[in-house]
């Protein structure tokens, strides 16, 4: 396939256009005018949109919500979505998490490979089809959203104005194909508080966590103590005895600082990562042991969330046959004097529901002071059955191009664009067994990867606009 060769000339230019938009900062920010996520996100947008405009593809911008690129004509569009927008960098970055850095073979970055890296290669995959002259009998558009890892109001802007595709595909999840994901939910467990002070300690303050759908790295608490010294001890006794990542400071007098350290991860992969929040309420759950709120707050996190994945001891261990158990996060926690709040992302089996989870965690925490607040959305299951034509000419275009003729279609805990339209699934970026560094420090994708990446999407392009 002449527009398969064509791609390795246009390497120097997918390496740079790669780095040249991991530069952009796009965390989601307040709205501005014409930028309803922040100047961040619409550089983000702006960019892509000019550089595919700079190829020959018509485009067209939504508001800053979102935009598109159109090659070809056709009664029939297939879709390509992509997002522009990343979660926050977090910390122990050994390169600027915004330098597009080149070490070792490799682009270092937020976004590399969730999803700006991604979105490059499928927009160069575009190109090569265009300058091979191939015959296309669909038209074929890559769709930018700016607001995936935050809400999806991109998307839901869009699809109000334009009309979907008749089939897509996402790069934004796992090859080879990926038939079916499971309900995402994000809600808050809230402890009103009666006091903060217990056992002579008062907690001012907790906070960890940046995003819901992100393991935290980093929690801290700050505590007014009267006796330091007791509470150093306790510390250094326990950590001998965990191993836990917690270090203490002293801001006063009286008041010090616990801090956890974890390990980043994609929210719905919790297992891969390790947890600050809970390594945090391990400690303090050895020296807040009262009745007070706090105490029943650091304990019922203990026993029913603690270092568990699936929900299984708050009342929400669900599992299926298709997509497996229920993923538990507790992403982000908030505490002062007044309440602690801490944010929880669930991905729920597609054959459970949102219903199902929030009924089952209630009724666990009947009897507490704990009180369960709903989140605004209900992102439903997508299922694909393995058949379709639009899986089966995926896991063909996979097969040809890697040689693994083992792997089948698969189901994941993650979210993507594939469930913001009908007849679309995820394919890509991560091969089987490959490291999973989307949402971690030092996320990055390799220049090999990027350019095999471009490949195959040049060819599933192909496969699914020939006829």
């Amino acid at each position: 396939m002449e527009f398969i060769k064509l791609i390795e000339s246009f390497k120097e230019d997918i390496i740079k256009s790669t780095q040249d938009i991991v530069k952009i900062k796009s965390v989601e920010e307040e709205g501005k005018p014409n930028m309803p996520f922040g100047e961040g996100p619409y550089r983000a947008l702006e960019f892509a949109l000019n550089l595919a405009e700079g190829m020959g593809f018509k485009t067209k911008n939504f508001d800053g919500y979102a935009g598109h690129a159109d090659l070809g004509d056709g009664d029939e569009t297939v879709g390509v979505l992509v997002h522009l927008d990343v979660v926050p960098e977090g910390e122990g970055w050994t390169y600027p998490p915004y330098g597009g850095e080149i070490h070792d073979g490799k682009i270092y970055g937020r976004g590399t490979s969730d999803d700006k890296g991604p979105a490059i290669a499928c927009l160069y995959a575009m190109k090569a089809l265009k300058e091979s002259g191939v015959e296309l009998k669909k038209k074929i558009r890559i769709i930018f959203g700016t607001n995936e890892e935050t809400g999806w109001g991109c998307m839901k802007y869009y699809f109000k104005h334009e009309k979907a595709p008749d089939m897509a595909f996402t790069p934004d999840a796992d090859f080879p194909v990926i038939h079916g994901e499971k309900g995402i939910i994000v809600f808050d467990l809230v402890q009103k508080l009666d006091t903060n002070r217990c056992n002579g300690i008062i907690v001012k303050s907790i906070k960890g966590g940046n995003a819901a759908n992100m393991v935290p790295d980093h929690c801290e608490a700050v505590l007014q103590v009267e006796d330091i010294s007791q509470i150093e001890e306790k510390l250094n006794n326990f950590v001998e005895n965990t191993n836990y990542p917690i270090s203490l400071e002293r801001l006063g007098a009286d008041e010090i600082k616990i801090t956890a350290k974890g390990v980043s991860a994609h929210g719905s992969t919790p297992e891969k990562g390790k947890n600050a929040i809970s390594y945090l309420m391990a400690f303090l759950g050895k020296i807040l042991s009262g009745e007070c709120r706090v105490c029943e707050f650091v304990k019922i996190y203990n026993e029913r969330i603690g270092f568990r994945h699936n929900g299984e001891a708050i009342g929400c261990g669900f599992e299926d046959d298709v997509s497996g158990k229920l993923n538990f996060n507790p992403g982000v926690i908030k505490g002062d004097e007044e309440e602690i709040r801490l944010i929880i992302n669930v991905r729920y089996p597609i054959k459970s529901s949102a219903r199902e989870v929030y009924d089952g965690i209630r009724e666990n925490l009947k009897g507490t002071n704990i009180e369960l607040i709903e989140g605004e959305s209900d992102m439903k299951p997508l299922y694909v059955p393995k058949e379709h034509p639009l899986v089966e000419k995926l896991m063909k275009v996979y097969r040809e191009q890697t040689g693994d003729t083992e792997s089948q279609p698969i189901t994941i805990g993650g979210g993507t664009y594939a469930r913001a339209m009908e007849n679309a699934v995820a394919f890509g970026p991560n091969f089987p067994g490959q490291k999973e560094v989307a949402h971690q420090k030092d996320e990055y994708i390799s220049i090999d990867h990027l350019m095999k990446l471009t490949k195959i999407y040049a060819h599933a392009l192909y496969e699914l606009a020939r006829d």
